[in-house]
């Protein structure tokens, strides 16, 4: 089980506002509640995920999916993502020399 799987519905719908960029108020807002149960939402969330900050909570969204963070998808481990054919068809550089010896 990942630290995020310990999040509840409102801890995740916080902290990609807060990788969104909106602010406590804005939170609020959004949820409809004051800024202290945001507060709260976030201490709650920085102890599950082991995060300190709102910056670290950003980037922790960020480094796990962004907007999709919570996705099924997103949350598999990159085998599984090209298992699934939803991987960047992108292909990668060849490691073998061309005729002319470069790579």
């Amino acid at each position: 089980m990942q630290p995020c799987d310990r999040l509840t519905a409102k801890e995740i719908q916080v902290a990609t506002l807060v990788w969104e960029g909106q602010t406590n108020r804005e939170i609020g807002n959004v949820i409809g509640t004051t800024e202290q149960v945001i507060k709260n939402y976030l201490r709650n969330t920085f102890d599950k995920l082991g995060v300190w900050s709102r910056l670290e909570l950003a980037l922790y969204v960020a480094a796990h999916g962004g907007l999709h963070w919570r996705d099924p998808i997103a949350s598999l481990p990159r085998s599984a993502s090209v298992t699934l054919g939803v991987a960047n068809s992108v292909p990668l550089p060849s490691t073998t020399p061309d005729a002319s010896g470069k790579r």
